[in-house]
């Protein structure tokens, strides 16, 4: 969930509302792909349930991800097909939001770009840290994800609730 604290840590309520109503619920089954190593995507995914596995072309296993992970943000930054493979583990359930969708937004509120592309830049940033790090610091929290946690869980929780019909957006 600690991608998930970045990218709703920042974003306002409209945020949320927006990505419901402009994402599509997908439920991928377990051992099925998300993702294809050299095959480009159009979406961009956050894991709402279930767990996926991150796996490199020849096979090894980089990475777990969970509820609130974000999958494709690399390809959607870079405009460049994934070099994983993102697999379903589990039965898990992702909210799908179109680049299409995404980048229209973003052109009609420089708020929402601004949010959304600071979040990229620090949970990447996290990324190379914990990837680079040699002590046990590594998993910590950095003091803007701290700061936001608790705004940051909270959304999580709604942004699911709305998906699925327990609360309307």
């Amino acid at each position: 969930m600690r991608k998930a604290l970045y990218i709703l840590g920042d974003f306002e309520d409209s945020d949320l509302i927006w990505l419901a109503r402009a994402g599509a619920m997908i439920q991928p089954t377990a051992g099925s792909d998300l993702i294809a190593a050299g095959t480009p995507i159009s979406d961009l995914y956050i894991i709402t349930a279930g767990e996926m596995a991150v796996v490199t072309p020849g096979g090894k296993v980089v990475a777990t991800l969970g509820v609130g992970d974000v999958v494709g943000e690399m390809s959607f930054v870079e405009k460049r097909p994934p070099s994983v493979t993102v697999q379903a583990q589990t039965d898990c359930r992702l909210l799908a939001i179109p680049r299409s969708a995404l980048l229209a937004e973003f052109a009609k509120n420089s708020g929402f770009s601004a949010r959304f592309y600071r979040a990229l830049a620090v949970f990447l940033s996290d990324r190379l840290r914990g990837m680079t790090a040699e002590d046990e610091d590594e998993n910590e929290l950095d003091e803007v994800v701290l700061d936001n946690l608790h705004v940051a869980g909270g959304r999580m929780l709604r942004l699911i609730d709305i998906l699925e019909g327990r609360v309307s957006a």
